[in-house]
């Protein structure tokens, strides 16, 4: 069962899908919970499993060790002869600490000491069972020279990612080296929850071009391409935005941007580019 949205745990229970509109964003907004800078991180610490957020399981680090027990025995044996669980699991717990990072296979095969052939292989276990998913690159006609075409990585429920980086508690993960790159998993992960939770089909992909220029999220939706910045600020700058003009090549018009941060209220820099707190997403 898929983690539940950010509303549905803290807020009125609605489960719509995430857009730009305005209208929309405000209706979010006014039944959303608001939260800190400290009580953000106590959400993504926290996770969106079912089982857990329930109280069905209240001990959250016995949880996820059952969690990935079960994940193991009852999902991956079924699919490959594991012959070493351990390494499995060494494995799981290096793909969490890229979350937000360009797929570099090579890389996480080479932590654990198996071959790429076998990362790409659990890769796809862990993506079928729901644990992980990708951002694809946006891919244009006009853009496809500058584009680098390869996987930005994230886990489904940051509760995971916490406890196999072993941050103990959601001051320490704030305050630690992950802290941007589970932030912009958690934003992520929320926003394709909205559309799946919703048994709908989500385009939302990243920007990298081959001078680095990155946005986070390139959300299309009724003919516009929608540019999203993710950062750990309460104070964003308008200088943020820039990069978004990397869009204006593409054949799809760019429609309305925004800025997904920790300021505490909805708003603007200007009518085309609005500044969203993260717990009204």
């Amino acid at each position: 069962m898929w983690g539940f949205s950010q509303n549905e745990i803290y807020g009125s229970g609605e489960c719509l899908p995430f857009t730009l509109n305005l209208s929309a964003l405000q209706k979010r907004a006014a039944y959303g919970a608001p939260t800190d800078v400290l009580g953000q991180f106590e959400r993504i610490w926290r996770g969106s499993l079912p089982a857990h957020i329930s109280g069905k399981h209240s001990n959250r680090d016995v949880f996820y060790s059952s969690y990935i027990d079960s994940y193991i025995d009852r999902d991956i044996k079924e699919m490959v002869d594991l012959k070493d669980e351990y390494l499995f699991r060494d494995f799981v717990r290096a793909a969490a600490c890229r979350v937000g990072q360009t797929l570099n296979l090579h890389a996480i095969a080479d932590d654990v000491g198996v071959s790429d052939e076998t990362a790409k292989t659990w890769l796809g276990y862990m993506e079928k069972s729901g644990v992980i998913f990708y951002l694809r690159p946006f891919s244009n006609n006009l853009l496809n020279r500058t584009i680098k075409k390869t996987l930005k990585l994230y886990f489904f429920d940051t509760g995971l990612v916490a406890h196999l980086t072993k941050y103990s508690s959601p001051e320490i993960l704030l305050n630690g080296a992950i802290n941007g790159a589970i932030l912009e998993n958690y934003v992520v992960s929320e926003i394709i929850k909205t559309y799946i939770n919703n048994g709908l089909e989500h385009f939302a992909h990243y920007y990298r071009d081959i001078d680095s220029k990155e946005v986070d999220i390139v959300l299309e939706s009724d003919g516009f391409l929608h540019p999203i910045e993710i950062k750990k600020t309460a104070s964003p700058s308008p200088e943020l935005t820039r990069v978004f003009k990397v869009l204006d090549k593409a054949s799809i018009p760019r429609g309305t941007g925004a800025v997904i941060c920790m300021k505490q209220e909805l708003s603007a820099f200007d009518k085309n580019t609005l500044i969203i707190p993260v717990w009204a997403i």
